[in-house]
């Protein structure tokens, strides 16, 4: 891969692992509520799923995106739905203790397995993965050292991202002291989930 273009790509999902959507925002709920090392889980289930992602930029699917618009949309659209129950679920869902410790966190599994499955279903990396990272693979060299580079840069960049959300979330935790400032908080990180998940569904529509 040329280094301009290996360049682009890291300033493009830089810019995305920092920005507020329903991956960080799942990310951030999680760390609130359980700690940061619980909410490494979520980040790691997020990763897994973007393997998927990549071999279908990777495979030339993507372009079924662009052939079959109403498909497209289709998914995107039961990929908002889930992001609509998880914001919903984080809004009026329980409030963290805030003496709560690693040991009180759900089931590795558990944690794991949520970020798998919004990664899997939102409609933000049908954005990055199907329109925008097909662009960086280059015709006239091998596909895969393309694709290891691609898979390495992309996890660590993701995993930097929202590891930098999970450690804020703990300085967050520490400022809201009363039940109401706690609520708001989760309130605020539900409607970015949503917002963000309707945003990629139509804003690309």
């Amino acid at each position: 891969m040329a280094l301009d273009v290996w360049l682009a790509l890291v300033a493009l999902f830089f810019v995305g692992g920092l920005t507020p959507g329903p991956a960080v925002m799942l990310v951030l709920a999680s760390s609130f509520r359980y700690g940061f090392k619980p909410a490494l889980l979520p980040a790691m289930g997020v990763a897994s799923a973007n393997v998927m992602w990549l071999v279908l930029a990777a495979s030339g699917t993507a372009v079924l995106f662009e052939l079959y618009p109403a498909a497209t949309l289709a998914l995107k659209l039961v990929g908002l739905a889930v992001l609509i129950y998880m914001g919903l679920s984080t809004m009026f869902g329980p409030l963290p203790n805030l003496d709560v410790s690693a040991e009180d966190a759900p089931r590795r599994s558990r944690l794991y397995g949520k970020g798998v499955l919004l990664q899997a279903t939102s409609p933000m990396p049908v954005v990055y993965f199907g329109m925008l990272l097909p662009q960086f693979f280059q015709a006239d060299a091998a596909l895969g050292p393309q694709f290891v580079i691609m898979l390495v840069t992309i996890t660590c960049l993701e995993m930097f991202g929202l590891s930098v959300y999970a450690a804020g979330a703990l300085v967050i935790k520490r400022i809201l002291k009363s039940q109401r400032a706690a609520r708001t908080f989760n309130v605020l990180i539900g409607l970015v989930m949503i917002a963000s998940g309707a945003w990629a569904v139509f804003s690309t529509a």
